[in-house]
């Protein structure tokens, strides 16, 4: 079955979707969620690859693709996103489904099934966020490196990178987009992306919205290393530890089974991000470091693996799978290996509604 775009009014938005309808009667439903600076477009290859008896539809979430911009207020964390999912699911006429979320999207849909634990069948988190945010924690428990939670939100952004995107640039120069995502979502050491493809993928980095209600979003001077503390609206403080705990996952009785695939080679979720300032201090990149001692690195690994730990006692079961060379792409850079893994869950899952 050919993918198509289409535009779907729910009850909050206009949500763009690609979608893949099922050949025959929809045995199992599938939401896929992108991350940050993308779209559903990178989901399109697997999505084409995905049997017949499965229906599967990748939204474009609020601030990226081509669904309606609406701002994110940020202090809601994740909620912003996740209501638009249920409205999609509402729109769609899906008292459940399977949920994918990679990146920033695998917070996305753990939220969702924070609150609506009824619709999400089965979670595939595919190198995802911590459970605690990005930036500015530490420990298995997200503890904060400083009490107004410096070291993450929209002010963590290389400022020279949100114009480029505003601009339109299609460039390979270092720093632009088409460079940000070959060397770091992926791992351009053993992938190297199909040139029609990358133009697809660059399209869709292009289309995120820019400003203080989108991405990055605004921020706060602090006076603790590294001197900027999460705003109020937009992106990057919307999965800031200040307003984005999915702690309460754990306490789901039970949660709903969950897939962790992730690559080892992944460089910007990981225990030593090259996108957290707190490792980049360390390795001298960015100036006045306080030390280990009030401000390591976030172990986000370990934030993820212990609240998927915690869920195991209340009847949760996970699995994690490491792809050996793989970044922080999987679905695209490992595709057999990352469908397989997929369909193994999706059958070991409740089925959908």
């Amino acid at each position: 079955m050919t993918l198509t775009s289409r535009t779907i009014q729910t009850s909050r938005l206009q949500t763009a979707v690609l979608e893949r309808p099922a050949t025959g009667e929809a045995r199992r439903r599938l939401l896929l969620v992108h991350g940050n600076v993308s779209s559903g477009e990178f989901f399109r290859d697997l999505m084409d690859s995905l049997p017949g008896d499965i229906h599967a539809v990748a939204p474009d979430l609020r601030g990226y693709g081509d669904t309606e911009a609406r701002p994110i207020d940020a202090t809601r964390g994740l909620r912003d996103w996740a209501d638009d999912v249920l409205a999609l699911l509402d729109a769609l006429e899906w008292e459940g489904a399977h949920l994918l979320g990679w990146s920033m999207g695998g917070g996305v849909v753990m939220q969702v099934a924070l609150s609506a634990p009824e619709r999400a069948n089965s979670l595939t988190l595919v190198a995802p966020v911590s459970p605690y945010g990005f930036g500015g924690t530490h420990g298995e428990n997200g503890t904060p490196n400083a009490p107004d939670f410096a070291g993450s939100g929209g002010g963590t952004v290389n400022a020279a990178f949100v114009p480029l995107i505003a601009a339109g640039d299609r460039s390979d120069t270092a720093g632009s987009p088409r460079d940000v995502m070959r060397k770091f979502y992926f791992n351009a050491a053993q992938f190297q992306p199909d040139p029609q493809k990358e133009e697809a993928w660059v399209t869709s980095m292009l289309k995120t919205r820019t400003g203080d209600g989108f991405y990055p979003g605004d921020m706060t001077p602090s006076d603790n290393w590294p001197n900027v503390a999460p705003g109020t609206a937009g992106v990057a403080n919307a999965f800031s530890p200040k307003y984005m705990n999915l702690s309460a996952f754990a306490e789901l009785t039970p949660p709903p089974p969950v897939l962790w695939v992730r690559g080892d080679a992944d460089a910007i979720v990981g225990d030593a991000s090259l996108f957290d300032l707190a490792q980049l201090g360390a390795l001298g990149a960015v100036p006045g470091w306080p030390g280990a001692e009030v401000c390591p690195p976030q172990p986000m690994l370990l934030q993820t693996r212990t609240i998927l730990k915690r869920g195991e006692a209340n009847g949760g079961q996970w699995r994690e799978l490491v792809l050996p060379g793989v970044g922080h792409s999987p679905f695209i850079e490992a595709p057999e290996e990352f469908r397989a893994a997929l369909l193994e869950h999706l059958d070991r899952s409740p089925p959908s509604s």
